[in-house]
């Protein structure tokens, strides 16, 4: 009688499936990201391990929280990006101690509104001093609610750079096809 006291165990708890995508019934995939890992925190929340592209230096991975806001990118010491491997132990670190509930997969917003976003992130971008030079990486902890792939992102610099020459200039390499964009400095008064 008594081995039997300790040979219970609890039933173990399932994870709940991914939300499907309501329109096409699969699992949600925004885009502009690949999805690599999923976690689930402690009330089921979705942690998701992500990248945007394979940059020239290897391929880089952010993370996110579906449930809280946490996001982030890149090892606060030495402001180094992630590995899948580190990337995975934060994700799972953040999953292990979030107690957020799950929050509704974001919306696709419309093209209008992302490239609002875009002209103000330009924007803030500015400094007084000198014109900062702008990574299409920098864009990835908000990637999730853009959901726009990095071509369409180009795209929408790339008319700026037109419409608004005093706001965006371009640089091209003379030795490959490397395109670099900078938010130039504000007037001063």
């Amino acid at each position: 009688m008594a081995l039997t006291l300790f040979a219970r165990r609890p039933e173990p708890v399932e994870a709940p499936a991914p939300e499907p995508w309501p329109e096409i019934g699969e699992t949600w995939k925004p885009e502009g990201v690949t999805i690599a890992q999923r976690y689930y925190n402690q009330a089921h929340a979705v942690v998701l391990v992500y990248t945007t592209d394979d940059g020239p230096h290897g391929t880089y991975y952010s993370v996110a929280c579906l449930g809280c806001h946490y996001a982030t990118r890149e090892n606060g010491t030495y402001s180094t990006r992630y590995s899948l491997a580190d990337a995975a132990t934060v994700a799972n670190e953040h999953a292990t101690t979030c107690r957020a509930l799950p929050r509704d997969i974001p919306a696709r917003p419309d093209d209008d509104t992302v490239r609002e976003r875009l002209h103000a992130w330009v924007r803030g971008a500015r400094r007084r001093d000198e014109d900062r030079q702008l990574w299409v990486s920098d864009l990835d902890l908000i990637r999730l609610t853009l959901q726009r792939s990095n071509d369409w992102i180009v795209d929408v610099l790339n008319q700026l750079v037109v419409a608004e020459p005093e706001i965006l200039r371009i640089e091209r390499s003379q030795y490959s096809d490397y395109v670099s964009y900078y938010a130039r400095r504000l007037p001063e008064n």
